[in-house]
């Protein structure tokens, strides 16, 4: 069997700097207020109809191709993680293909839809493909743009305020040293509770999927009415149902047990501790959390790494992006022990540990 290892990172930010008082001047809120509930300064904003989820892609992508000592033709395989993509359909994957100007090599190309865990996921698919030897070189990529789609109103601060734009890459290859690469991910979902952090609305499901809410959300459909051909309702647009929803308290509940479990896990799998990592990247999602998870793993300042601060939450680009930039500031080095953490919207949660 083959080993895997991440062979080249990228990534790119959005020249745009929204701040929290950028915010304040649209919304209810403050400066105060978002760094004390998120520990967020400020994000960044792409240019709309100039830049989309796909060309941010593409330029992490470049950055991390070249970093690997590959070109674009050696890449035999994508896989794209995001909850934002240009199209509701066909896939960023095959659109990244085309921004890179590789399709002459038809090389498949897989569209991954974890939205926070996504780049973990991703990971770990590649991982497999590897180690089954059937890609030398797989392009792994998370990238969002999420200032799209947001509600910029006091109605929907306690969202907007968190999200960012930016994407990240991996190249993952195969290696014959035993001693370096990816050894282990872990990967969990529970769909029981999954409408307290999505994006309901416009979808197939009708409004009919909360049987399992304890109060169900009224999108305004009458089951009188065959809504085959109907995307909105009026109900839905004056009510906002076409942003994102989530119930923070039950989010960060949920993430600050699922972290640490999983984080665990992999480094059972490894026959590892805690103490052996040299850096914990966690999914970028809230300050609070990551500071809740790094005290309870009882690891020091110099050992996980945020920039939430800075980027906001980038959703499967946050991982990337933190990881590159980790390694562009000298945290990481050859033969660290690094792992990677991601819990989100499904609910789904992950890890995976690798020795860079």
């Amino acid at each position: 069997m083959y080993q895997s290892k991440i062979a080249g990172l990228g990534k790119y930010l959005p020249d745009r700097i929204v701040t929290n008082d950028d915010l304040s001047k649209v919304m209810e809120t403050s400066d105060e207020w978002i760094q004390e509930r998120t520990g967020i300064k400020e994000r960044r904003y792409a240019k709309k109809h100039e830049e989309t989820t796909t060309t941010m892609a593409a330029k992490a992508s470049t950055i991390a191709i070249d970093r690997a000592g590959i070109t674009k033709e050696d890449v035999d395989f994508i896989i794209f993680a995001t909850l934002s993509p240009d199209y509701y359909f066909p896939g960023c994957g095959v659109l990244l293909q085309r921004e890179l100007g590789i399709t002459k090599t038809e090389i498949g190309a897989l569209d991954i839809r974890n939205q926070c865990s996504g780049f973990i996921y991703a990971l770990s698919i590649a991982d497999q493909y590897i180690k089954s030897g059937m890609y030398k070189n797989i392009l792994v990529v998370g990238s969002e743009m999420h200032s799209m789609g947001l509600d910029f109103s006091t109605r929907g601060r306690a969202v907007t305020v968190i999200f960012g734009d930016g994407a990240g890459a991996a190249i993952v290859q195969r290696t014959d040293n035993k001693d370096q690469g990816i050894l282990s991910t872990k990967l969990h979902s529970d769909g029981t509770y999954a409408e307290k952090l999505a994006f309901l609305a416009p979808g197939s499901h009708g409004g009919y999927h909360n049987d399992q809410l304890e109060e169900p959300v009224d999108y305004g459909f009458d089951k009188s009415i065959d809504y085959g051909e109907i995307f909105f309702t009026e109900k839905m647009l004056n009510e906002g149902k076409y942003y994102p929803r989530m119930e923070g308290q039950f989010v960060f509940k949920l993430a600050v047990t699922k972290f640490p479990e999983v984080i665990g896990e992999v480094l059972e799998d490894a026959k590892l501790e805690t103490s052996d990592i040299n850096m914990l990247i966690p999914h970028q999602a809230n300050l609070r959390i990551a500071s809740f998870v790094q005290k309870r793993l009882g690891l020091g300042d110099d050992q996980v790494f945020n920039n939430i601060q800075k980027y906001g939450n980038t959703t499967a680009a946050s991982i990337p992006i933190a990881f590159c930039e980790a390694w562009e500031e000298g945290k990481i080095k050859e033969g660290d022990l690094v792992c990677l953490a991601a819990f989100g919207s499904g609910f789904t949660w992950g890890a995976a540990l690798l020795r860079f």
